[in-house]
């Protein structure tokens, strides 16, 4: 590993931000929250946001640990003991969604009609109630619902769990109840337990996926169903049901009409380990992901809870976002400001029209009857008859099941020809994207250079030492990006507040090429005692330039905010931020797009095509030997050669969710090895690659690609000299 002593203050040349000024990345502040604001920029066309929605599906997929989408098992639903209520029936079901795991429910179906009928169906997720499909809100507070003018009646007041399906029936429809996590017969997992581990992190695994892949087989269930129309499904559920509905509709197509009710707003996004999990709203929030059942029809109630504001704020963008479609009358909004966090009657009514409209063709009000309730003891669908089933998994081994199922799919992926290769590069390739959540950057700016000397053009240069041979310049970047994450109106260009401070060294032989110098002392790793380093002048003087940045967590951009992992689930913070590789690699990918723009075709053209750019180096050095690997898996053709320590390092040794170098999804997808076989065909060198675990996926990729002599490994520690050699042949 290549040694550093950092200069002290006033003699480090590399420093941007000098006489008490101090970096204004906004990465330096607290991490971003669940509670925090999450405004939705809507795209100025149709196309943009059709590009935009397949990247936001794509990683909200990852992010669930469905994609690929697992493998879907037989379901062998049981349904048994139909109770007769006359105008509609229930019936008791449960089926597994995966081998060893259950899902419970209820199946509401009308009891008139031809029995081959053809019937829309919705599906009806609960949220947070207590007991879930079983809630009984008691006489109190239902006397108080009945006083305050939410609820008709008592029996509503108490149970409207079951007056909402028991009314869809009536209405003609086929209506699915079905447990969430840990709620009324679905309990072999704890709601909120059983995922919060490092190992959870690293392989995508989370009680949010979970509850989603549930809901994705529970419509498998019900679209199946004889009586039941698949072209006309439907779903609905409050709150923690809301974040499910909406959930379903920006990953599934079969979905026709969706009302989530209580919970899409600009405000809180989910307050439970149920609804957040790691990648999942990086640069986005729920009023986007809901955007992604546009333009099908999609309808919201409010309360005075966290979506009092969502008519104001989030909803006036949905609606301009369906007027790209010309569908402005499929989206709409009701608020009941008087009324707490609820589904009460004001919204279920608004809803029943909603699903008459679009799924039944008929578009008139509906008054919600009187029903009585079922003692919720009797909707249970276990009994001595159908007992709980002996293969029911808890969470380790169910998570231990998934695992080996997830393994075997990453197994088939293996390349073995170009085809292959491609199929691997989409599947792994997307993933990376999800967990880094970056690309290339539309836009950079530059601040102005900082240093002594003025020149002809405006920008300011610090010459070296007499005797050094070069020049070099320090300043700052920030990116340019279509963010999804600011309250600046969309017709503005805006910039991130992200900032990658640089020292680039150009060497007076000027051959065009760059090298990208990744180091975990940042900038000051160049220079020594105020001399570069020894291989630093070795490639300047072979005449490649140099280009250090100090990306987050080193040099000027230190900071102990990347290590506030929440404690209770780190889904709370990964679901909102950018782990630490994660920003590292972003900062990385904005070096290369800039020394891209602004040396083309060797010469000085700022704001130029990066297209045109010639491509570029990169060198990770120690723990930025595996950031390197992941920034060229990234970045492609846009970078030449690279050079990286993997220092021994695994994904899968990691233990502890706050561990600096987790990077939630790596193991899943193979860890480093994964990412090193998508720098195929790439020239890389890796050293220290012992115990890593990189060698047969990796070859196999390059063996694919035909370029089995462009990836060179070395058990060897890393050896500055063969770096350069390697570099500069």
């Amino acid at each position: 590993m290549l040694h550093h002593a950092r200069a002290a203050d006033g003699d480090d040349p590399t420093k941007v931000f000098t006489d008490g000024k101090k970096p204004t990345d906004i990465r330096l502040g607290a991490p971003k929250t669940l509670n925090d604001y999450f405004p939705f920029v809507v795209p100025k066309t149709k196309e943009a946001w059709e590009a935009r929605r397949k990247q936001l599906r794509e990683q909200l997929l990852v992010a669930t640990g469905l994609w690929p989408l697992p493998e879907k098992t037989p379901l062998n639903a049981v349904v048994h003991g139909k109770i007769d209520r006359g105008e509609y029936t229930i019936e008791k079901v449960y089926f597994a969604s995966t081998p060893g795991h259950y899902v419970c429910g209820n199946l509401y179906r009308p009891a008139n009609g031809k029995s081959d009928e053809k019937r829309p169906g919705v599906l009806f997720a609960h949220g947070h109630w207590a007991d879930g499909r079983f809630h009984d809100a008691g006489e109190k507070a239902a006397k108080a619902s009945v006083d305050g003018g939410g609820e008709p009646d008592l029996d509503r007041g108490r149970f409207f769990m079951q007056a909402l399906p028991a009314t869809l029936a009536k209405l003609g429809f086929v209506v699915f109840q079905y447990d969430m996590l840990g709620y009324a017969d679905s309990t072999a997992i704890p709601h909120g337990a059983g995922f919060r581990d490092a190992e959870a992190e690293l392989r995508l695994q989370s009680q949010m996926g979970l509850q989603t892949w549930n809901s994705v087989r529970a419509l498998d269930f019900l679209a199946a169903l004889p009586d039941v129309d698949p072209r006309r499904l439907g779903m609905t559920g409050a709150s923690g049901g809301g974040t499910q509905t909406f959930m379903l509709g920006a990953i599934d197509d079969r979905l026709a009409c969706a009302f989530p009710a209580v919970m899409v707003s600009t405000a809180m996004q989910g307050g439970c380990v149920c609804e957040n999990c790691s990648l999942l709203r990086v640069n986005t929030g729920n009023v986007e992901i809901a955007a992604l059942f546009a333009p099908k029809p999609m309808a919201f109630s409010c309360a005075n809870d966290w979506t009092k504001d969502f008519v104001r704020k989030g909803y006036p963008e949905l609606e301009r976002l369906y007027k790209l479609y010309d569908a402005a009358d499929r989206v709409d909004a009701k608020e009941w400001l008087r009324y707490g966090h609820q589904y009460n009657v004001h919204a279920r009514e608004f809803m029943y029209f909603w699903m008459r409209n679009y799924l039944l063709g008929k578009e008139e009000k509906v008054k919600e009857p009187a029903f009585k309730p079922v003692p919720p003891k009797e909707l249970s669908v276990f009994d001595a008859a159908h007992p709980r089933p002996k293969d029911e998994l808890d969470a380790k081994a169910l998570r231990a099941a998934m695992s080996k199922a997830s393994d075997a799919q990453m197994a088939k992926l293996v390349p073995t020809d170009a085809a292959s290769l491609k199929e691997f590069r989409r599947v792994v390739g997307t993933a990376l994207r999800a967990m880094v959540n970056s690309d290339k950057p539309k836009g950079i700016l530059l601040s102005a250079w900082t240093g002594r000397f003025p020149t002809d053009r405006g920008v300011i240069a610090r010459v070296g030492p007499p005797d050094s041979g070069h020049t070099y310049k320090t300043a700052e970047l920030t990116t340019k990006l279509p963010s999804r994450m600011t309250s600046i109106p969309q017709e503005a260009d805006y910039w991130h507040g992200d900032l990658v401070p640089f020292h680039q060294v150009e060497s007076p032989k000027d051959t065009g090429q760059w090298v990208v110098w990744l180091h975990p002392a940042g900038n000051s790793s160049l220079y020594e005692k105020g001399k570069l380093v020894a291989p630093a002048q070795a490639l300047v003087d072979k005449g490649l330039s140099l280009f250090a940045i100090d990306a987050f967590g080193t040099g000027e951009l230190r900071s102990d905010k990347f290590t506030a992992v929440d404690k209770g689930y780190s889904g709370y913070t990964f679901g909102y931020n950018r782990s630490l590789p994660a920003q590292r690699v972003h900062d990385t990918l904005t070096a290369i797009s800039f020394i891209r723009r602004t040396y083309i075709n060797e010469k000085r053209v700022l704001g130029g095509n990066e297209e045109d750019g010639l491509p570029v180096h990169l060198v990770g050095w120690g723990e930025f030997g595996p950031i390197a690997v992941l920034a060229k898996a990234l970045a492609g053709d846009a970078v030449a050669k690279t050079a990286a320590d993997l220092n021994g390092f695994k994904f899968e040794d990691i233990k502890d969710p706050a561990d600096p170098m987790l990077l939630p999804g790596a193991v899943k997808y193979g860890g480093l090895g994964a990412f090193l076989a998508l720098c195929a065909p790439g020239e890389v060198l890796v050293h220290n690659h012992k115990d890593t675990g990189t060698g047969q996926l990796s070859r196999a990729a390059y063996e694919a690609a035909g370029a089995a002599n462009k990836l060179t490994r070395s058990a060897d520690k890393l050896d500055p000299a063969k770096v350069v050699e390697w570099l500069v042949k």
